[in-house]
Protein backbone atom coordinates (compact mmCIF):
# COMPACT_ATOMS: atom_id res chain seq x y z
CA UNK A 1 0.00 0.00 0.00
CA UNK A 2 1.01 3.37 -1.24
CA UNK A 3 2.01 5.48 2.09
CA UNK A 4 1.03 8.96 2.18
CA UNK A 5 4.49 10.77 3.04
CA UNK A 6 5.09 13.80 4.93
CA UNK A 7 6.11 15.76 1.69
CA UNK A 8 2.79 14.64 -0.48
CA UNK A 9 0.60 15.90 2.85
CA UNK A 10 2.38 18.84 3.18
CA UNK A 11 1.67 19.63 -0.39
CA UNK A 12 -2.04 19.34 0.11
CA UNK A 13 -2.15 21.08 3.24
CA UNK A 14 -3.28 24.44 2.30
CA UNK A 15 -4.95 26.79 4.29
CA UNK A 16 -8.26 26.51 1.86
CA UNK A 17 -8.16 22.86 2.24
CA UNK A 18 -7.97 22.98 5.84
CA UNK A 19 -10.65 25.10 5.79
CA UNK A 20 -12.70 23.17 3.96
CA UNK A 21 -12.13 20.26 6.21
CA UNK A 22 -13.17 22.05 9.03
CA UNK A 23 -16.39 23.90 7.67
CA UNK A 24 -17.30 20.23 6.78
CA UNK A 25 -17.29 19.27 9.96
CA UNK A 26 -19.39 21.81 11.23
CA UNK A 27 -21.76 21.08 7.81
CA UNK A 28 -22.85 17.73 8.89
CA UNK A 29 -22.79 18.16 13.12
CA UNK A 30 -25.95 18.71 12.86
CA UNK A 31 -26.78 15.63 10.57
CA UNK A 32 -27.71 13.09 13.38
CA UNK A 33 -28.77 15.19 16.26
CA UNK A 34 -32.54 15.43 15.89
CA UNK A 35 -32.68 11.71 15.01
CA UNK A 36 -30.72 10.99 18.12
CA UNK A 37 -33.58 13.61 20.15
CA UNK A 38 -36.28 11.19 18.87
CA UNK A 39 -37.09 9.40 21.88
CA UNK A 40 -36.85 13.37 23.70
CA UNK A 41 -38.56 14.57 21.17
CA UNK A 42 -41.54 11.95 20.83
CA UNK A 43 -42.22 12.14 24.54
CA UNK A 44 -42.15 16.41 25.09
CA UNK A 45 -44.73 16.50 21.76
CA UNK A 46 -46.32 13.54 22.44
CA UNK A 47 -45.58 12.66 18.57
CA UNK A 48 -46.20 9.07 16.94
CA UNK A 49 -44.28 7.70 14.19
CA UNK A 50 -45.51 9.26 11.41
CA UNK A 51 -44.96 12.74 12.86
CA UNK A 52 -41.61 11.73 13.47
CA UNK A 53 -41.33 10.24 10.20
CA UNK A 54 -42.29 13.60 9.02
CA UNK A 55 -40.07 15.69 10.96
CA UNK A 56 -36.94 13.22 9.66
CA UNK A 57 -38.42 13.83 5.80
CA UNK A 58 -39.42 17.41 5.16
CA UNK A 59 -35.81 18.85 5.77
CA UNK A 60 -34.03 16.54 2.61
CA UNK A 61 -37.49 17.55 0.68
CA UNK A 62 -36.36 21.04 0.90
CA UNK A 63 -32.53 19.77 -0.17
CA UNK A 64 -34.57 17.39 -3.13
CA UNK A 65 -35.76 21.21 -4.27
CA UNK A 66 -32.39 23.10 -3.97
CA UNK A 67 -30.12 20.34 -4.92
CA UNK A 68 -29.58 21.32 -8.68
CA UNK A 69 -30.05 24.98 -8.53
CA UNK A 70 -27.53 24.92 -5.46
CA UNK A 71 -24.90 23.07 -8.19
CA UNK A 72 -25.76 25.42 -10.94
CA UNK A 73 -24.81 28.25 -8.44
CA UNK A 74 -21.64 26.80 -7.48
CA UNK A 75 -20.58 26.75 -11.22
CA UNK A 76 -21.80 30.59 -11.70
CA UNK A 77 -21.16 31.73 -8.63
CA UNK A 78 -18.31 30.15 -7.27
CA UNK A 79 -17.41 28.46 -4.36
CA UNK A 80 -16.48 30.81 -1.81
CA UNK A 81 -19.56 32.61 -1.66
CA UNK A 82 -21.46 29.56 -1.95
CA UNK A 83 -20.26 28.05 1.08
CA UNK A 84 -20.38 31.46 3.13
CA UNK A 85 -24.15 31.17 2.36
CA UNK A 86 -24.14 27.64 3.19
CA UNK A 87 -22.98 29.09 6.79
CA UNK A 88 -25.14 31.29 7.12
CA UNK A 89 -27.90 29.36 6.50
CA UNK A 90 -26.37 26.88 9.79
CA UNK A 91 -26.20 30.06 11.88
CA UNK A 92 -29.90 30.68 11.20
CA UNK A 93 -31.19 27.37 11.83
CA UNK A 94 -29.34 26.40 15.12
CA UNK A 95 -30.38 29.72 16.37
CA UNK A 96 -34.46 29.00 15.55
CA UNK A 97 -33.59 25.15 17.02
CA UNK A 98 -32.30 26.66 20.19
CA UNK A 99 -36.20 28.42 20.64
CA UNK A 100 -38.07 25.97 19.42
CA UNK A 101 -41.14 25.92 20.81
CA UNK A 102 -43.30 23.55 18.36
CA UNK A 103 -42.42 20.19 16.38
CA UNK A 104 -43.09 23.18 13.01
CA UNK A 105 -40.71 24.74 14.18
CA UNK A 106 -38.13 22.35 14.83
CA UNK A 107 -39.04 21.80 11.53
CA UNK A 108 -38.30 25.12 10.34
CA UNK A 109 -34.64 24.83 12.01
CA UNK A 110 -33.50 21.68 10.79
CA UNK A 111 -34.74 22.69 7.21
CA UNK A 112 -32.47 25.34 7.30
CA UNK A 113 -29.26 23.20 8.52
CA UNK A 114 -30.29 20.56 5.87
CA UNK A 115 -29.89 23.29 3.15
CA UNK A 116 -26.58 24.19 4.91
CA UNK A 117 -25.67 20.93 3.25
CA UNK A 118 -27.04 21.32 0.20
CA UNK A 119 -25.14 24.76 -0.82
CA UNK A 120 -22.35 23.85 1.11
CA UNK A 121 -21.42 20.25 -1.02
CA UNK A 122 -20.97 21.19 -4.60
CA UNK A 123 -18.68 24.17 -3.64
CA UNK A 124 -16.44 22.71 -1.38
CA UNK A 125 -16.47 19.29 -3.76
CA UNK A 126 -15.58 21.09 -6.64
CA UNK A 127 -13.12 23.53 -4.79
CA UNK A 128 -11.18 20.55 -3.59
CA UNK A 129 -11.24 18.72 -7.01
CA UNK A 130 -9.89 21.64 -8.66
CA UNK A 131 -7.37 22.66 -6.62
CA UNK A 132 -5.71 18.84 -6.57
CA UNK A 133 -4.72 16.57 -9.79
CA UNK A 134 -6.62 13.03 -10.23
CA UNK A 135 -3.46 11.42 -8.71
CA UNK A 136 -4.09 12.77 -5.47
CA UNK A 137 -7.66 13.42 -5.50
CA UNK A 138 -9.03 10.55 -3.73
CA UNK A 139 -6.34 10.97 -0.70
CA UNK A 140 -7.62 14.62 -0.41
CA UNK A 141 -11.55 13.89 -0.56
CA UNK A 142 -10.55 11.05 1.83
CA UNK A 143 -9.33 13.60 4.42
CA UNK A 144 -12.19 15.66 3.14
CA UNK A 145 -14.80 13.14 3.76
CA UNK A 146 -13.30 12.72 7.28
CA UNK A 147 -14.31 15.81 8.42
CA UNK A 148 -17.36 15.24 7.42
CA UNK A 149 -17.91 12.23 9.27
CA UNK A 150 -16.01 13.75 12.25
CA UNK A 151 -18.94 16.00 12.53
CA UNK A 152 -21.80 13.64 11.47
CA UNK A 153 -19.53 11.88 15.14
CA UNK A 154 -19.67 14.63 17.21
CA UNK A 155 -23.16 15.82 16.80
CA UNK A 156 -23.99 12.96 18.41
CA UNK A 157 -21.22 12.75 21.03
CA UNK A 158 -22.41 16.50 22.03
CA UNK A 159 -26.01 14.97 23.35
CA UNK A 160 -24.42 12.21 25.44
CA UNK A 161 -21.79 14.85 26.93
CA UNK A 162 -23.50 17.77 27.08
CA UNK A 163 -26.84 16.15 28.73
CA UNK A 164 -25.17 13.60 29.84
CA UNK A 165 -22.47 15.29 31.89
CA UNK A 166 -23.56 18.90 32.15
CA UNK A 167 -27.45 18.59 32.48
CA UNK A 168 -27.89 20.39 28.96
CA UNK A 169 -31.14 20.64 27.71
CA UNK A 170 -31.76 19.55 24.19
CA UNK A 171 -32.30 23.40 22.67
CA UNK A 172 -29.15 24.39 24.33
CA UNK A 173 -27.08 21.92 22.74
CA UNK A 174 -28.45 23.60 19.32
CA UNK A 175 -27.22 26.84 20.59
CA UNK A 176 -23.97 25.50 22.01
CA UNK A 177 -22.93 25.30 18.22
CA UNK A 178 -23.65 28.77 16.88
CA UNK A 179 -20.33 30.01 18.23
CA UNK A 180 -18.25 26.98 16.36
CA UNK A 181 -20.56 27.71 13.53
CA UNK A 182 -19.80 31.68 13.72
CA UNK A 183 -15.67 30.91 13.56
CA UNK A 184 -16.46 28.92 10.34
CA UNK A 185 -18.07 31.58 8.62
CA UNK A 186 -15.17 34.36 9.39
CA UNK A 187 -12.71 31.39 8.55
CA UNK A 188 -14.53 31.44 5.18
CA UNK A 189 -13.79 34.95 4.45
CA UNK A 190 -10.21 35.13 4.52
CA UNK A 191 -9.85 32.45 1.35
CA UNK A 192 -8.78 34.51 -1.16
CA UNK A 193 -10.13 33.23 -4.50
CA UNK A 194 -12.07 30.09 -6.01
CA UNK A 195 -9.02 27.26 -7.05
CA UNK A 196 -9.09 27.13 -10.31
CA UNK A 197 -8.45 23.68 -12.33
CA UNK A 198 -4.59 23.26 -14.14
CA UNK A 199 -5.29 23.98 -18.23
CA UNK A 200 -5.36 21.47 -20.54
CA UNK A 201 -3.58 21.31 -23.54
CA UNK A 202 -5.64 23.32 -26.43
CA UNK A 203 -6.34 20.19 -27.88
CA UNK A 204 -9.64 19.55 -30.15
CA UNK A 205 -12.08 17.27 -27.64
CA UNK A 206 -9.38 16.18 -25.42
CA UNK A 207 -10.86 14.80 -22.77
CA UNK A 208 -8.15 14.06 -19.18
CA UNK A 209 -8.18 9.74 -19.03
CA UNK A 210 -10.80 8.42 -17.20
CA UNK A 211 -13.49 11.25 -17.14
CA UNK A 212 -16.06 12.27 -19.58
CA UNK A 213 -16.97 15.19 -21.83
CA UNK A 214 -20.74 15.55 -20.11
CA UNK A 215 -22.20 14.95 -16.99
CA UNK A 216 -25.29 13.66 -18.40
CA UNK A 217 -23.85 10.18 -19.31
CA UNK A 218 -25.00 6.17 -18.81
CA UNK A 219 -22.77 5.68 -15.99
CA UNK A 220 -24.00 8.76 -14.16
CA UNK A 221 -27.26 7.44 -14.39
CA UNK A 222 -26.36 4.20 -12.99
CA UNK A 223 -24.22 5.96 -10.72
CA UNK A 224 -27.32 8.44 -9.51
CA UNK A 225 -29.46 4.73 -9.16
CA UNK A 226 -26.33 3.05 -6.79
CA UNK A 227 -26.54 6.03 -4.44
CA UNK A 228 -30.15 6.68 -4.41
CA UNK A 229 -30.29 2.40 -3.66
CA UNK A 230 -27.43 2.58 -0.81
CA UNK A 231 -29.08 6.08 0.09
CA UNK A 232 -32.50 4.52 0.90
CA UNK A 233 -31.00 1.61 2.89
CA UNK A 234 -29.07 3.76 5.09
CA UNK A 235 -31.76 6.75 5.47
CA UNK A 236 -34.08 3.60 6.67
CA UNK A 237 -32.09 2.46 9.43
CA UNK A 238 -31.06 6.21 10.71
CA UNK A 239 -33.89 7.64 11.48
CA UNK A 240 -35.25 5.50 13.93
CA UNK A 241 -32.11 3.80 15.26
CA UNK A 242 -32.27 5.88 18.25
CA UNK A 243 -36.09 5.03 19.16
CA UNK A 244 -35.17 1.28 18.83
CA UNK A 245 -32.43 1.20 20.82
CA UNK A 246 -34.24 3.19 23.49
CA UNK A 247 -37.60 2.15 23.44
CA UNK A 248 -37.05 -1.99 22.29
CA UNK A 249 -33.85 -2.26 23.55
CA UNK A 250 -33.79 -0.46 26.80
CA UNK A 251 -30.39 1.80 26.14
CA UNK A 252 -30.84 4.93 27.63
CA UNK A 253 -30.48 8.08 25.04
CA UNK A 254 -27.00 8.71 26.33
CA UNK A 255 -26.07 4.91 24.99
CA UNK A 256 -27.77 4.91 21.64
CA UNK A 257 -26.29 8.29 20.88
CA UNK A 258 -22.67 7.67 21.42
CA UNK A 259 -23.36 4.39 19.63
CA UNK A 260 -24.56 6.48 16.59
CA UNK A 261 -21.15 9.01 17.16
CA UNK A 262 -18.77 6.32 17.32
CA UNK A 263 -20.12 4.90 14.00
CA UNK A 264 -19.10 8.34 12.48
CA UNK A 265 -16.30 8.97 14.85
CA UNK A 266 -14.21 6.26 12.73
CA UNK A 267 -14.38 7.88 9.64
CA UNK A 268 -11.60 9.94 10.83
CA UNK A 269 -8.98 7.24 10.05
CA UNK A 270 -11.96 5.53 7.38
CA UNK A 271 -12.38 8.05 5.13
CA UNK A 272 -8.85 9.01 4.47
CA UNK A 273 -7.63 5.40 4.44
CA UNK A 274 -10.31 4.44 1.93
CA UNK A 275 -8.88 7.08 -0.63
CA UNK A 276 -5.28 5.39 -0.15
CA UNK A 277 -6.96 1.72 -0.78
CA UNK A 278 -9.57 3.47 -3.51
CA UNK A 279 -6.05 4.86 -5.52
CA UNK A 280 -4.27 1.79 -5.17
CA UNK A 281 -7.25 -0.82 -6.06
CA UNK A 282 -9.36 1.29 -8.14
CA UNK A 283 -12.09 3.92 -7.32
CA UNK A 284 -15.21 1.44 -8.50
CA UNK A 285 -13.62 -1.89 -7.22
CA UNK A 286 -13.29 -0.71 -3.90
CA UNK A 287 -16.56 0.98 -3.81
CA UNK A 288 -17.96 -2.26 -4.45
CA UNK A 289 -16.15 -4.49 -2.06
CA UNK A 290 -16.65 -1.88 0.73
CA UNK A 291 -20.30 -1.63 0.14
CA UNK A 292 -21.03 -5.45 0.18
CA UNK A 293 -18.99 -5.99 3.19
CA UNK A 294 -20.98 -2.67 5.30
CA UNK A 295 -24.37 -4.69 4.25
CA UNK A 296 -23.39 -7.87 5.46
CA UNK A 297 -21.92 -6.34 8.37
CA UNK A 298 -24.93 -4.48 8.52
CA UNK A 299 -27.79 -7.02 8.94
CA UNK A 300 -25.72 -9.37 11.08
CA UNK A 301 -25.52 -6.75 13.99
CA UNK A 302 -29.28 -7.19 14.28
CA UNK A 303 -29.17 -10.72 14.73
CA UNK A 304 -27.18 -10.12 17.42
CA UNK A 305 -28.92 -10.24 21.12
CA UNK A 306 -26.58 -8.54 23.17
CA UNK A 307 -25.62 -5.21 23.24
CA UNK A 308 -21.58 -5.77 23.09
CA UNK A 309 -22.00 -7.57 19.64
CA UNK A 310 -24.49 -5.62 18.18
CA UNK A 311 -22.03 -2.70 18.59
CA UNK A 312 -19.17 -4.78 17.07
CA UNK A 313 -20.75 -5.36 14.20
CA UNK A 314 -22.71 -1.98 13.61
CA UNK A 315 -19.71 -0.33 14.00
CA UNK A 316 -17.78 -2.43 11.32
CA UNK A 317 -21.16 -1.30 9.26
CA UNK A 318 -20.15 2.51 9.81
CA UNK A 319 -16.32 1.76 9.13
CA UNK A 320 -16.57 0.06 6.09
CA UNK A 321 -19.41 2.63 4.69
CA UNK A 322 -17.13 5.16 5.72
CA UNK A 323 -14.46 3.88 3.43
CA UNK A 324 -16.24 4.38 0.67
CA UNK A 325 -16.57 8.19 0.50
CA UNK A 326 -13.50 9.12 -1.22
CA UNK A 327 -13.95 6.70 -3.86
CA UNK A 328 -17.60 7.51 -4.17
CA UNK A 329 -16.53 11.22 -4.68
CA UNK A 330 -13.59 10.08 -7.19
CA UNK A 331 -16.35 8.49 -9.23
CA UNK A 332 -18.53 11.88 -9.30
CA UNK A 333 -15.17 13.82 -10.28
CA UNK A 334 -14.07 11.24 -13.43
CA UNK A 335 -17.68 11.10 -14.23
CA UNK A 336 -18.23 14.80 -14.60
CA UNK A 337 -16.19 17.36 -16.45
CA UNK A 338 -14.50 20.48 -14.70
CA UNK A 339 -16.48 22.93 -16.03
CA UNK A 340 -20.23 20.89 -14.54
CA UNK A 341 -18.29 19.90 -11.50
CA UNK A 342 -20.51 21.64 -9.19
CA UNK A 343 -23.73 20.63 -10.98
CA UNK A 344 -22.29 16.53 -10.60
CA UNK A 345 -21.61 16.86 -6.87
CA UNK A 346 -25.36 17.83 -6.63
CA UNK A 347 -26.28 14.89 -8.40
CA UNK A 348 -24.04 12.92 -6.45
CA UNK A 349 -25.78 14.50 -3.45
CA UNK A 350 -29.08 14.37 -5.10
CA UNK A 351 -30.14 11.12 -3.99
CA UNK A 352 -29.27 11.39 -0.13
CA UNK A 353 -32.28 14.35 -0.31
CA UNK A 354 -34.23 12.09 -2.46
CA UNK A 355 -34.23 8.86 -0.40
CA UNK A 356 -34.24 11.29 2.51
CA UNK A 357 -37.61 12.18 2.14
CA UNK A 358 -38.83 8.77 1.33
CA UNK A 359 -37.09 6.67 3.62
CA UNK A 360 -38.16 8.36 6.90
CA UNK A 361 -41.76 7.49 5.67
CA UNK A 362 -41.21 3.72 4.14
CA UNK A 363 -39.56 3.00 8.12
CA UNK A 364 -42.56 4.77 9.58
CA UNK A 365 -45.28 2.55 7.87
CA UNK A 366 -43.60 -0.62 8.46
CA UNK A 367 -42.74 0.88 12.33
CA UNK A 368 -46.72 1.48 12.88
CA UNK A 369 -47.39 -1.60 11.10
CA UNK A 370 -45.14 -4.11 12.27
CA UNK A 371 -42.64 -3.15 14.83
CA UNK A 372 -39.14 -1.64 14.40
CA UNK A 373 -37.04 -4.36 13.95
CA UNK A 374 -37.99 -5.12 10.59
CA UNK A 375 -36.86 -2.04 9.58
CA UNK A 376 -33.16 -2.89 9.71
CA UNK A 377 -33.52 -6.29 7.50
CA UNK A 378 -35.66 -4.48 4.74
CA UNK A 379 -32.78 -2.03 4.76
CA UNK A 380 -30.39 -4.64 4.72
CA UNK A 381 -31.47 -6.04 1.60
CA UNK A 382 -31.87 -2.95 -0.09
CA UNK A 383 -28.34 -2.25 0.66
CA UNK A 384 -27.04 -5.41 -0.59
CA UNK A 385 -29.03 -4.35 -4.00
CA UNK A 386 -27.24 -1.58 -4.20
CA UNK A 387 -24.18 -3.45 -5.09
CA UNK A 388 -24.84 -5.25 -8.94
CA UNK A 389 -26.52 -1.38 -9.82
CA UNK A 390 -22.88 -0.26 -9.18
CA UNK A 391 -20.69 -2.97 -10.51
CA UNK A 392 -23.07 -3.99 -13.87
CA UNK A 393 -24.19 -0.17 -14.34
CA UNK A 394 -21.26 1.76 -13.87
CA UNK A 395 -18.44 1.72 -16.65
CA UNK A 396 -15.16 3.90 -15.68
CA UNK A 397 -11.99 3.79 -18.07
Amino acid sequence: MEKLGLKQFSSILTYGFFIMVFTHTLTHTFQNIHTALFPVLKKEFSLGYYELGLIAAIPPLCQTILSIPAGMFSDRLGTKKMILFSQILSCAGSIIAGFTQNPWMLIAAVSLLYLNTTFYHPASYSYVTKTFTPKDRSKALGFLGGGGTLGMAIGPLSISILMGFFAFQWRQIYLFWFIPLLIGLLLVLRIKSDPIESPKLQVKDVTPPGETKTVMSRSMLFFFMFNAVKTLGTTMAAGFLSIYLVQSQGWSIEAAALVISASNLMGIFAAPLGGVFADKVGEKKWTVLTTAICAISFGIAFLMPQAIAFTAFYLGYGFFNLMSMASNSSLTAKLSPPRQRGLGFALYFLPGSIMGVIAPIVSAFIASSYGLLPIFFVATVVLMISVPVLQLGVKID
